[in-house]
């Protein structure tokens, strides 16, 4: 799985599921709103987690940017990637 939620997305998704949860316990959000507000909330909960929204990828978007969080999001990418890039400075 290839990181597509950047740092401010998941603090985002945190804070909405947060909303999500507090309105449902607070007797604000009830019935069938109230449990698609919870299930929402778990998505965003596990997305904001993994670092990973399948929908991002359906749609080809991410929020995962060079220098977000102050590192890029696909940092175990460069790892794979640096030593082709040394090979190819060989030949």
């Amino acid at each position: 799985m290839k990181k597509n939620v950047g740092c401010v997305d998941r603090g985002v998704r945190l804070i909405v599921a947060a909303i999500f949860v507090g309105l449902y316990f607070s007797g604000a959000v009830a019935g069938t709103l109230g449990v698609i507000l919870l299930v929402l909330a778990l998505v965003f909960t596990l997305t904001a987690f993994i670092s990973f929204c399948p929908l991002y990828t359906i749609l080809g978007f991410s929020t995962c940017g060079k220098g977000s969080c102050g590192s890029s999001c696909h940092s175990g990418d460069k790892a794979e990637a640096a030593p082709a890039e040394e090979e190819k400075s060989e030949e």
